[in-house]
């Protein structure tokens, strides 16, 4: 009896440590941007998002003062995808009336299909939007998982 309890423990201590949630970080720095961002989301079906926190500093002039150093978190996640080796975030930030209604957005696509690995780059894309000016920056992002 003690030899069936100790492998049913084994068992399902196996099974959830295969089922543990995952952690992505992400960061860039280049001529145009410096950010870092790190979410969570649950291993189970529908890869629920356990958190989004990050900081991003815009190196342009033309963004406005109140968007060059911001701190996001999940209420700015507005799209994410994790499956088969491929991480996907969508962030917004809204700048209000300091920022005369502009707002940046931020798009990391990270990672290759059907190749889970711990460390992965890809590419981000940033945009200033709703200014007279749109302004517009690409580059890579280096990521890794947990």
């Amino acid at each position: 009896m003690y030899r069936t309890i100790l492998a049913l423990m084994v068992f399902c201590g196996a099974a959830t440590a295969a089922h543990a949630d995952t952690r992505y970080f992400c960061s860039a720095d280049d001529k145009d941007v410096r950010f870092t961002v790190e979410s969570g989301f649950e291993a189970g079906g529908g890869r629920k998002l356990n958190h989004l926190r990050g900081a991003l500093v815009a190196k342009n002039d033309d963004v406005p003062q109140a968007l060059k150093k911001i701190a996001v978190s999940s209420e700015n996640l507005t799209h994410h995808w994790s499956h088969d080796g491929e991480l996907r975030l969508e962030i917004f930030y809204e700048g209000g009336d300091d920022a005369n209604g502009q707002g940046i957005s931020l798009i990391v696509m990270a990672g290759q299909r059907g190749k889970s690995m711990n460390t992965f780059s890809g590419t981000y894309e940033f945009a200033l939007d709703g200014g007279a000016k749109p302004l517009t920056a690409t580059g890579k992002v280096t990521c890794g998982s947990k």
